[in-house]
């Protein structure tokens, strides 16, 4: 009975136990199709990363390359503008702009406007016979000049040079009318040849156009070129003759003008042709000029004179020496020398440039003129220029005059100094319509500004104010080179033998 049970409760056991197999075998068919639902989400999940993955691998591919071609424009035009950029900085490089200007206002005692006033006060001024500037100058002029340099590969080189200048006496801000602007440089130079190798010229400059000569140097203390060679030509600067010899070789045409003349075919009275050869040893200069005006023997002056026996050629000489110190005495320059002028040459400071010289006219001039350091703070610069000249523009007539001038500079401090400046000039004048003998005196008093003091004398740019006191020998006014009636002193209409002016003007040059 035990046995029957027990087979029969085995039984109902594996039959529930099939029973039961058979009912959770859906269930686990529903777990396994949850998981490959999971495992295909799953799946799609990481098919989508990878995909994104490719996608942003891709695009960074595309920015490395967009990175890159960014790259190589950027060098390209960095390459392209650095070449630009030197481009231009050469160009610039080749271009030079200089200047020199002046402006100022002078008054005397009695607050009118002087006219006449200058360097060139006295009646031996149309002479040359120059006085110390400083407190005499009231004019305002300007020369602006530019220059464009080219250079070749084999170091060969030219320069074109253009200056215009412009002067008025007017203190007006708006001169229209009074002035004149002039083109007083317009020519071009080259140099360093490869032609010339090996030759005299192989250092030489050849030039051709309009302008003042490359040599020209004056004493500026009184505003006095010591020569003044300019006009239209041509010529050859440097040409090495022997290692101890250098020479420069010019000619330059000018023209005689009657500015008076009705008509502008009339203003041109003739031509008047220099030819120049300066030369160089060591410090010392020897000038040799020749003139020729074949056209200058008779002529019609601005009032109406037919003025005959004008001279048609004449030469000139200069020998002058160029000391690299104050007289070989103190640190500083000097230079000295003496001019000779016959015929049209006697105008030894313009050479070729007057037409009212006579055949037989003859001029002697000297000069000395010096810069230095007096003491701690000051500086010193004489200067004396003379002149005999006779049968200059009439047969018979003589004129004497020397001029002696001195400035001085005391600096305060970096900014500031107080200059001072004596001329004294003696005349003795006759030019057989008139003779006049006597002195010229004036003292300034000009304190000064700068930037820079320590520049010295010649350090620019300077403003000034100042006071003047001029004094002279009552029998020079009225001194006449014609017939005309004159009344004032010299270029002015100041009578009596002393007056006072009162002043401030700028200057600069670079």
């Amino acid at each position: 009975m035990f046995t029957k049970t027990a087979v029969a409760l085995g039984i109902a056991i594996g039959y529930c136990g099939l029973a039961a197999a058979e009912t959770g075998k859906p269930q686990r068919v529903e777990e396994l199709e949850a998981r490959i639902a999971r495992l295909e989400e799953q799946l799609g999940r990481v098919t989508a990363l990878v995909q994104q993955a490719t996608t942003t691998a891709e695009q960074a591919s595309g920015v490395a390359q967009q990175a890159d071609t960014a790259a190589a424009a950027a060098k390209e035009a960095a390459s392209k503008q650095a070449a630009l950029n030197e481009k231009v900085a050469e160009t610039a490089a080749s271009f030079e702009f200089g200047a020199y200007a002046r402006a100022g206002t002078l008054s005397s005692s009695n607050m009118f406007t002087t006219k006449g006033v200058g360097p060139y006060i006295t009646p031996a001024g149309r002479l040359g016979g120059a006085v110390g500037r400083l407190g005499l100058e009231s004019d305002t002029y300007v020369e602006a000049k530019l220059a464009k340099n080219f250079r070749a590969d084999d170091g060969s080189w030219a320069r074109f040079q253009f200056m215009l200048a412009d002067g008025a006496s007017s203190n007006n801000d708006w001169t229209a009318g009074e002035n004149g602007v002039n083109v007083r440089h317009l020519y071009a130079e080259m140099g360093g040849l490869a032609a010339f190798k090996g030759t005299a010229l192989e250092n030489a400059t050849l030039w051709a156009g309009k302008r003042f000569d490359r040599e020209n140097f004056s004493v500026h203390f009184i505003d006095s070129d010591v020569i003044f060679l300019s006009g239209t030509g041509a010529g050859v600067y440097d040409v090495q003759v022997t290692p101890e010899w250098k020479t420069n070789l010019t000619v330059y045409g000018r023209d005689f003008l009657n500015r008076d003349a009705d008509s502008e075919s009339d203003k041109v009275r003739g031509k008047s042709y220099i030819t120049t050869l300066n030369n160089y040893f060591g410090n010392w200069q020897l000038m040799l000029s020749g003139v020729r005006a074949p056209n200058n023997g008779t002529f019609i002056d601005s009032d109406g004179n037919v003025l005959t026996g004008r001279a048609t050629a004449g030469y000139h000489g200069m020998l002058a020496y160029h000391e690299p110190s104050f007289y070989g005495l103190a640190k500083g320059v000097s230079k000295s020398g003496v001019l000779y002028g016959h015929g049209l040459g006697a105008e030894v400071k313009r050479i070729g440039a007057d037409a009212t010289l006579t055949n037989d006219a003859m001029a002697v001039r000297v000069f000395t003129m010096g810069v230095t350091d007096l003491a701690p703070n000051w500086q010193i610069a004489p200067a004396v220029m003379a002149e005999v000249s006779k049968d200059r523009f009439n047969p018979g007539d003589e004129y004497k005059w020397a001029t002696f001038n001195v400035r001085l500079n005391n600096v305060i401090n970096r900014n500031f100094s107080m200059q001072y400046e004596g001329s004294v000039q003696y005349m003795d004048l006759d030019s057989t319509h008139s003779s006049a003998s006597g002195n010229f005196y004036k003292l300034t008093v000009a304190p000064t500004f700068k930037l820079d003091q320590s520049l010295g004398l010649f350090g620019r740019p300077e403003l000034r104010v100042f006071g003047s006191y001029l004094h002279w020998d009552k029998d020079l006014n009225g001194f006449s080179y014609d017939s005309s009636d004159k009344v004032g002193f010299g270029n002015t209409t100041f009578t009596g033998s002393s007056k006072w002016l009162m002043g401030a003007q700028m200057e600069v040059w670079f």
